[in-house]
């Protein structure tokens, strides 16, 4: 009897004890898993393809410097990428007369998108070095943080392992990208579908510091805001007469580009902030950042700090929309060339 109770003892000594293991193998093989799956992380293709980033930012380095104003397109070109699906390369897919599908790239606000040839040029070198294995979203958003650092603005980090999605509709696109004319309510709703808040919204909208933007843009503003042939009251009367007068001479001029930040646009610092409390911000959603005391705060904060934590805090804003909606793990696919998916 003694005998029995010792050996059932250690029998079950002994199965506790394996499934114990069997916990912990089970545990790791989760993990594993779960790894597959899992969010972006730094450095992601060391082993797979080690000299990918450094591809990307000798090309970045090499031409930038000849085109500063691309700078200001690249970046944008992430922020309407990540908004519409995530950051998946959607923005870069062509349209099919096959399938007659009318992708992201041909919507209204992504018209005036510059960049997609920058984009293939580094996919091209990528390819050649590790063919199939850096995602075309990874290279966007390298690029566009590349491209800020090379003209002189703030640094981020950028964790990759994004894969490429393999869907991209043109329907998707104007309610998901804020746009120009949205107003505070319409802003925030926008951003918050995607993660992020007001601070987010007041940071991310301070990469108007640099870059252009075309007169329809912002003509409403200027000449027919409610319907009637009036001016936006929000927008300082010397500001807009002076644009009218110099710049957007017609309601409708579709060509002319006006700087954002006017005498300042290619270099990022914080005068974006001290025109809209001048009431001189270009868009109408610029303007609204100054409608909620919240955002106001925002905006105070920034002027009152220094450039520096200025960096810093856009840096954190912009890791995480390039965060929005990833695919990961044997999500999508990794594309040949960004502007069709694998056959």
């Amino acid at each position: 009897m003694l005998w029995t109770k010792e050996r059932k003892r250690k029998e079950f000594s002994f199965k506790h004890r394996a499934m114990g293991n069997f916990g912990i193998v089970l545990l790791a093989a989760l993990a594993f898993l779960g790894s597959s799956h899992a969010d972006l992380v730094m450095n992601f293709y060391a082993k797979s393809c080690p000299k990918a980033e450094e591809i990307v930012l000798d090309f970045v380095k090499l031409h930038i410097p000849n085109a500063p104003s691309l700078a200001a397109a690249l970046i944008r070109m992430h922020f309407h990428d990540c908004f519409v699906r995530g950051c998946d390369a959607s923005l870069l897919l062509n349209s099919t007369t096959a399938s007659g599908n009318q992708t992201e790239k041909v919507a209204a606000p992504n018209l005036t998108i510059r960049g997609f040839d920058f984009i293939d040029r580094v996919k091209s070198l990528v390819e050649a070095e590790c063919p199939g294995t850096v995602s075309c979203a990874d290279i966007i958003a390298l690029v566009a943080r590349d491209s800020i650092v090379t003209a002189g603005g703030p640094s981020w980090r950028v964790p990759t392992g994004r894969r490429d999605g393999l869907i991209s509709n043109a329907t998707e696109v104007l309610n998901n990208i804020p746009a120009p004319f949205n107003n505070f309510s319409t802003l925030q709703t926008k951003f918050a579908n995607k993660g992020l808040d007001l601070k987010d919204l007041v940071l991310l909208s301070g990469a108007h510091t640099i870059g252009v933007a075309h007169c329809s843009s912002f003509s409403n503003r200027l000449y027919n805001f409610t319907g009637v042939g009036d001016e936006d009251p929000a927008l300082d009367s010397e500001y807009a007469a002076n644009l009218k007068a110099r710049k957007c001479k017609t309601a409708n001029d579709t060509t002319t580009i006006v700087e954002m930040d006017p005498g300042s646009s290619r270099t990022f610092d914080l005068d974006y902030y001290t025109l809209l409390t001048k009431r001189r911000g270009l868009f109408q959603s610029d303007a609204a950042l100054t409608t909620s005391s919240t955002t106001k705060a925002y905006i105070t904060q920034f002027l009152k700090g220094s450039l520096k934590d200025f960096y810093a805090e856009f840096a954190l804003a912009m890791e995480k929309m390039g965060r929005v909606e990833v695919k990961t793990g044997s999500v999508g696919e990794i594309r040949k060339h960004c502007a069709v998916v694998n056959s």
